[in-house]
């Protein structure tokens, strides 16, 4: 059974970068990679909605470039949904020299990652979960999302 992906398109800038094939695909590889399986929503939309999340569910008042939500524990068939902002993820991909396209899916990637479970709040966390999508990501064609060189 093939987990449903619902991308909902809440900023219009998203909507000209047409990458919502490639974010269903990109989540699929992630989700392909583990055996906790179930749906999901991805939420295209912008750093205001970002920082308003971040603020009311974590206490940080400021926009973030992506966000999971887990769904409780004891729900079955669905992980969740995740948001990403445009805004911030146009930023840092300039920033870094990245393309915007991989810098999205690279996100798309890593927030599902945490919706499997995965995490990055100390050093071999995030070492596993890094090397992790890396293999998604490179698996996909993408060059890797971690510049080793700096």
């Amino acid at each position: 059974m093939t987990a449903s992906i619902v991308i909902r398109i809440a900023d219009r800038r998203w909507r000209k970068a047409r990458l919502t094939d490639q974010i269903r695909k990109a989540v699929r590889a992630a989700l392909a990679s583990d055996t906790r399986q179930g749906g999901l929503t991805v939420l295209l939309t912008d750093a205001q909605r970002l920082q308003q999340l971040n603020r009311d569910f974590r206490g940080k008042d400021k926009p973030t470039n992506v966000l999971s939500f887990a769904s409780p524990a004891g729900v079955k068939g669905y992980l969740g949904d995740i948001a990403i902002a445009y805004d911030v993820a146009a930023e840092e991909a300039d920033a870094a020299g990245k393309s915007f396209a991989d810098h999205v899916l690279h996100l798309s990637v890593h927030g599902t990652l945490h919706l499997l479970g995965y995490d990055h709040e100390d050093d071999r966390d995030a070492a596993v979960m890094e090397a992790k999508e890396t293999m998604i990501l490179t698996g996909l064609g993408f060059p890797p999302p971690y510049d080793r060189a700096a």
